[in-house]
Formats: structure tokens, C-alpha cells, sequence
């Protein structure tokens, strides 16, 4: 007889599927830091003509936010085929335009060598890049969630949230080791490629592994009680409108805080406070693991007390962080700039850990792939593609105090997403 694995260790039972999960997303996030600090160091001198820096630094985030843009559209196309045609596929497909979109952008000429075909090019990556993510986080947390034993639900579903932090580890690492080895010329002219060419080995990781699994439980399950929907979009609207207006509401708040902590603080601390970029990023490096430890906190938390609960929590914590995040990231000390961040961070986890288990209460089965894409990506345009081009129009009309009065508004949001948010689906 084979030997059985004890039901009281899953996450060893099930170490495939949490591997597929967690390295698929970690890529996605790779994949998109790694233009998020890109856009914030080197993308405005190097795709648009020479205008003032303050226009610089507002085009290249429009180009960062035009990913969020696609994301929606994504989410839409991906969740279609999710719902119909099974989880795995789809995710394989999402995976390999967002990594084919990320690793294009590596032989991107620049301004000074094709004019106004170099940002018409970057914007059709950055287009694809959003496209692919739409369906990639909703099918790995489904992955994850649907194959969970009962009462692992939450702390399944946080695997692909640490896949956040891993990302932005490989990402951030990669640009510091970069900035410490080459000089700044260097860097601007072809260093910065050298990310983006790397995530073709990463890609190749995340598709070797799904390629391994099977579909989910619950998709097999929904498929032989009745035919998938012919527009799971469609039904997902008729059946569930309330819950996908919760449900974007419920993830605003996670986006605002990444992209405030990371994106916006690190293109305005190396601009406006004096901050050496090398400096900055080891900061952003070690604040990066109070995110990992804030997202495993709250999966374990959200087992025992639900998701819901944990996210009420972090949406609450959120509005308050706002209130002091602008002056800890100004005060000038290097040592309260971390403690801002790692807070920041910290509480981020808070409201990004449940998500993966609480959405998916939210929709029935055959729409359920649609609808956590949708509010996912939805809800990332207004905290993620907002956030750092808020925080710098706020920085400039009340000073850097200011800026963190958008997170405290994304974290009304949120909480009031899921108080408001209607009963479980079945």
C-alpha cells in the first residue's frame, strides 16, 4: 500500500498546486515591479521628449497606470475562458502574454532612436502586460482556494499573495544589484533591460510548473451538474451585481498602499527628498518582508476568524496609516522612512491576504473566475493606477503631508465594500 500524507499537514499534500500558485503570481508581480520601478527611475528621460521633469515623470506614470487600464479587458477574455474551458489553460495562456509583453519591452528602442514610435511601442507592451495580468491572479488564487481542505481555505488562498512579496523581492534585488554595479550611465543606457530580459527564465519556471497540475475540483464539479455559461460576464452581472461592486470596493485599498510604498515613494524620494536610489531601494528591500509577514498573519487569522473579519481589520488600519504616511516618508530620517514602510507594508498584507479567500465567496462557481478577476482589476485601477499619480499631484498642491490622504480614502473604501458586501453565494 502506498504511504498516505497525514490530512493534518495539506500544505505538503497539495505543495504542487501551492507552488503553481505562488511562483505564477510572484512572476506576475516580477513582471509588473519590475516596470513600476522602471517607470519611476529611467522611463520618463527615455521614451518621451525632453519637456520638464515633472511632465517626464506624469507621462511615464500614465504609461504605468495604461497596464490597468487593460487589466479589466483582460479580466473579461481570461475569465470567460476560465469559466468555460477550465482554470488551468487559462492560466497558462495569461502567464505567457503577460511574460511575452515583459520581455518585448527589453529591445524597446527609445525616443532618441525612433521619435514617437517608441512610447506608441511601450504602450502597446504595457497594454499587453495588463491584458495578461487580468486573468492571472484570479485563476491562481481560484487554483489555490478551490483545492483547499476545508478550513485551509484562507491560508491556500494567501499563496498567491506571497507570490507579491517574492516578486518584489526578485525585482527590487535585481535593479539594487544593477545600481550598485554599474554606473549611472550604464544603467540609463542598457542596464535597465537587463530585468526585463531576466524574466523570461522566470516565465519559463511558472509554466513548467502549471503545466503539471490538473483543474480545479470545484470547476470539474461545477461543469458535470450544468453547462458553464454561454457569457459567464453576462450571468455575473444579472446574478451578482452587488457583489461585484463589493468586490472593487474590497480590493482598492491593498493597490493604493503597494503603489504609494513602492512606485510613488521611490521615484519621489530619489527626485524631491535627496535620497541616493541605491540607498532607497535596500529600504524598500527590507520593508518588502513586513508585507510577506502581514499577508501570512492574515491567512492564518482568516481562518480562524474569516476573511471578512481580517479584512474590516486592514481596510480600518489603512485609513489610519494614510494620515501619517506622508510626513514619515518627509521627515528626513532614513530610519523613520523604513518604519513608515514596513508599516505600510504590514498592514497591506492585512487587506491583501484574504483576499483570495474571501472573494471567491462572493460568486457562484461558473461565473466565479469573471467576477474576482473583474473586481480585482477593476478595483487596481482605482487604487493602483490612481495612487502614484494622485500622491504627486497632492505632493505638489499640499506638500508632502498630503500625500498619504489617499490611502486614507482607499481605506474607507474598502471597508465599506465588505460591510456591505451581500451574503456568501453557493
Amino acid at each position: 500500500m502506498p504511504a498516505m500524507i497525514s490530512p493534518a499537514h495539506p500544505v505538503r499534500q497539495h505543495a504542487r498546486i501551492l507552488s503553481a500558485s505562488l511562483v505564477g503570481t510572484a512572476v506576475e508581480f516580477y513582471d509588473f515591479y519590475i516596470y513600476a520601478t522602471a517607470a519611476a527611475l529611467v522611463i520618463g528621460p527615455l521614451f518621451f521628449p525632453a519637456q520638464a521633469p515633472e511632465a517626464q515623470i506624469l507621462l511615464s506614470f500614465m504609461t504605468f497606470g495604461l497596464a490597468f487600464v487593460a487589466r479589466p479587458v483582460g479580466a473579461i477574455a481570461f475569465g470567460h475562458f476560465g469559466d468555460r474551458v477550465g482554470r488551468k489553460s487559462t492560466l497558462v495562456a495569461s502567464l505567457m502574454l503577460m511574460g511575452g509583453s515583459t520581455l518585448l519591452i527589453a529591445f524597446l528602442p527609445t525616443y532618441a532612436m525612433a521619435g514617437p514610435v517608441a512610447p506608441a511601442l511601450l504602450c502597446l507592451l504595457r497594454f499587453g502586460q495588463g491584458f495578461g495580468l487580468g486573468g492571472e491572479w484570479g485563476g491562481a488564487s481560484l487554483l489555490a482556494v478551490e483545492n483547499a481542505p476545508k478550513g485551509w481555505e484562507a491560508r491556500f488562498g494567501a499563496a498567491p499573495q506571497l507570490g507579491a512579496p517574492l516578486g518584489f523581492l526578485c525585482a527590487n534585488g535585481l535593479f539594487l544589484i544593477l545600481g550598485v554595479t554599474l554606473p549611472e550611465a550604464a544603467f540609463a543606457s542598457w542596464g535597465w533591460r537587463v530585468p526585463f530580459l531576466a524574466s523570461a527564465l522566470l516565465v519559463g519556471l511558472g509554466l513548467w510548473v502549471r503545466l503539471k497540475i490538473g483543474e480545479t475540483a470545484a470547476f470539474q464539479q461545477a461543469v458535470e451538474a450544468a453547462p458553464p455559461p454561454k457569457v459567464p460576464v453576462g450571468r455575473l452581472l444579472a446574478d451578482h451585481p452587488g457583489a461585484v461592486v463589493a468586490g472593487i470596493a474590497g480590493v482598492v485599498a491593498c493597490f493604493a498602499i503597494f503603489y504609494l510604498a513602492t512606485t510613488f515613494a521611490l521615484s519621489f524620494a530619489t527626485t524631491k527628498l535627496g535620497y541616493a536610489k541605491q540607498e532607497f531601494l535596500a529600504v524598500q528591500l527590507a520593508a518588502n518582508f513586513f508585507l510577506a509577514a502581514g499577508i501570512a498573519l492574515a491567512g492564518w487569522w482568516a481562518d480562524k476568524r474569516g476573511p471578512a473579519a481580517v479584512l474590516r481589520v486592514g481596510a480600518g488600519l489603512t485609513a489610519l496609516v494614510g494620515l501619517g504616511f506622508g510626513m514619515g516618508l518627509g521627515s528626513g530620517h532614513l530610519p523613520v522612512v523604513f518604519a513608515t514602510l514596513a508599516i505600510a507594508l504590514f498592514v497591506m498584507g492585512l487587506v491583501y491576504g484574504p483576499l483570495g479567500a474571501w472573494l471567491p465567496t462572493l460568486y457562484a462557481v461558473p461565473v466565479r473566475y469573471t467576477g474576482i478577476s473583474i473586481a480585482f482589476n477593476v478595483g487596481g485601477i482605482i487604487g493602483g493606477a490612481l495612487a502614484p499619480f494622485a500622491a504627486q499631484l497632492l505632493a505638489a498642491r499640499g506638500g508632502t503631508g498630503s500625500v498619504g490622504l489617499f490611502l486614507t480614502v482607499a481605506g474607507a473604501v474598502t471597508l465599506m465594500g465588505v460591510l456591505f458586501a451581500p451574503k456568501p453565494a453557493r
